[in-house]
């Protein structure tokens, strides 16, 4: 995956998620309440977007750390093919070798 989908994609969920914000923010303005009532409810509204925006950063972490790992095990796993090609292809030159030294004697 490459950065800059990374980044793009963070950067969408966060203007989403400002953007929410700001909507909310304007209703709650623009509806008949009291100070004390819109107050309490932009408060409301900001803690859980705070414990909104906490889980899905939670999120990402695991999705990168399980990403990072399974990248980790895929590139292992293909050094091990690479390593064991690489000894076969040498074991089958030396045979080769072998074969041309005693069909020449």
């Amino acid at each position: 995956m490459s950065k800059d989908k990374d980044i793009g994609t963070g950067t969408m969920l966060l203007s989403f998620l400002a953007g929410a914000a700001v909507g909310i923010g304007a209703a709650l303005l623009f509806a008949p309440k009291t100070g004390e009532e819109l107050r309490g409810r932009i408060k409301d509204m900001a803690d859980d977007a705070v414990d909104k925006i906490k889980e899905y950063a939670t999120e990402a972490q695991e999705k990168i750390r399980t990403s990072y790992e399974d990248g980790k095990d895929l590139v292992l796993e293909k050094k091990n093919i690479i390593a064991s090609a690489i000894e076969a292809g040498k074991e089958a030159m030396e045979r080769e070798k072998e074969k041309q030294k005693s069909q020449e004697v």
